[in-house]
């Protein structure tokens, strides 16, 4: 059956509000950006004595590195100059840190000075792209035609990915969540999986995955074995008609359901729906349908405010308000109960009286929570982002490689030995500081959606 006529003209109504993202041809806009280039200089630090001198943790890392510095190389050239990202001074990493913890107990470790930038947010949360592939093409994450694709031989190892999950969870990360893409789609996941559940004794308390369910039932009871713990299902609507529309792809909404009863029926410590909300789409009956969902299943529906990224063809008049969302929902439903929030959640918790499960509002757009943002992205081909909305990026994996990315008047790449993890540390450390207090530096929803990003599906849902 197909889907509805009227629904199908909104979608291509919607489509021509604002400026499109994309452009002109098969292929998006967005590129991979020319990352920071890290530059290696001599040390002149000296050992300790042998009476103080650490042989674990951190300050092991430390001993006869090199000291290095990175220097952010922004494609915003394309931007007006007052909405240009600006440089700031790259203060030194600490001289001392505290050694990683190694204990059955698994008590989070402090987060080191690495890891804590100028506005005073430590980082305790990593999330992880494995992949850029997807099996949809839903309307906010995708350009339609899809993206360039990285090479598969320039896209973090298993080995890589676990060596950075490491050097993370011993500077104070206790949450890593892995994301796509589709990171069902990667077939060394259980084993990137297993690699994770390691670093428990080095204090990471939980282990999450967003998935958009299609290829997940039948999977989930091994990677669950191998240290799930968390699990987020990307799912905008319960009506089968409009997913089709939504992602693009036919069918897909059982195969959904599917891996949510599954996760439920493994008892995960955390089971959550991401509702992505656009105007004129799926912010009436589609929400109500959600909230009516949680009053005999244990999850959570957090409804998510879009937001820009390149190739989603973003306008500020397909945004729903959070706030619009809870009115209507007080009106049916009637006065919610307001739930308390940990101290670095993104999400305003609700529940209705009675109601099994939960609800949330994730208002990136209307009521940002930069202030106390603790995430970190690693995209799939090893580059470190530490903000969402912003376009400066460091490659971790060329670091890692020994490779110094070609320059724009030259094709040639340069060898050098890979960076050891103290050298590592030095390169995350002083992308961290360079972190703005809010939205990438940018003070307006306009600013935001004029700049140059990468589609989301390249950054990491």
């Amino acid at each position: 059956m197909r889907p509805p006529s009227c629904l199908g003209r909104r979608l291509a109504a919607l489509d021509a509000v604002g400026p499109g993202r994309t452009s002109g041809g098969s292929t998006s806009s967005w590129r991979p950006p020319l990352c920071a280039q890290v530059h290696c200089a001599a040390s002149s630090s000296r050992a300790a004595p042998a009476s103080t001198r650490s042989t674990d943790g951190l300050q092991q890392l430390r001993q006869g590195s090199r000291r290095w510095q990175s220097s952010s190389v922004i494609q915003n050239q394309q931007l007006p100059p007052q909405q240009a990202q600006r440089e700031h001074p790259i203060s030194p990493p600490p001289t001392s840190f505290p050694a990683a913890q190694s204990s059955t107990s698994a008590k989070a470790v402090p987060s080191s000075q690495y890891l804590k930038d100028r506005h005073h947010r430590t980082h305790s949360y990593l999330r992880i792209s494995l992949t850029e592939k997807c099996n949809l093409r839903c309307l906010y994450c995708m350009p339609e035609e899809g993206v360039p694709l990285t090479p598969s031989d320039k896209l973090l190892s298993q080995s890589e990915l676990a060596r950075l999950a490491r050097l993370f969870v011993q500077c104070g990360v206790s949450k890593v969540r892995l994301t796509g893409g589709e990171p069902t789609l990667r077939r060394d996941l259980p084993e990137i999986m297993e690699s994770l559940n390691e670093l428990r004794l080095l204090g990471l308390r939980q282990i999450g995955m967003t998935s958009n369910g299609i290829a997940l039932h039948r999977k989930l009871p091994n990677l669950v074995r191998s240290g799930l713990t968390h699990l987020n299902l990307s799912l905008d609507t319960l009506d089968p008609f409009k997913f089709e529309l939504m992602t693009r792809r036919p069918a897909g909404l059982d195969a959904v359901l599917r891996s949510l009863d599954t996760a439920l029926e493994l008892g995960l410590d955390s089971v959550k729906i991401n509702v992505v909300v656009l105007k004129g789409v799926n912010d009436n009956e589609d929400v109500l349908d959600f909230v009516a969902f949680t009053r005999d299943k244990p999850v959570t529906v957090r409804f998510i405010e879009y937001m820009p990224f390149d190739g989603n063809k973003w306008a500020e008049g397909k945004l729903v308000p959070y706030r619009t969302l809870l009115e209507k929902i007080q009106h049916r439903f009637g006065p919610l109960e307001r739930l308390r929030d940990d101290d670095n959640d993104t999400s305003k918790g609700w529940r209705v009286p009675g109601f099994a499960g939960s609800i949330g509002f994730i208002t990136s757009m209307t009521e940002h929570f930069c202030g106390t943002c603790n995430r970190l992205r690693i995209t799939a081909d090893g580059n470190l982002k530490v903000c969402l909305f912003g376009n400066a990026e460091v490659s971790l994996r060329d670091a890692m490689r020994g490779v110094v990315p070609a320059s724009t008047s030259s094709q040639t790449q340069v060898t050098r030995s890979p960076a050891t993890d103290a050298q590592l540390l030095d390169v995350i450390s002083a992308a961290v500081q360079r972190k703005h207090a809010r939205h990438a530096g940018m003070s307006s929803l306009d600013a935001l959606a004029k700049s140059l990003n990468r589609p989301m599906v390249a950054i990491g849902g």
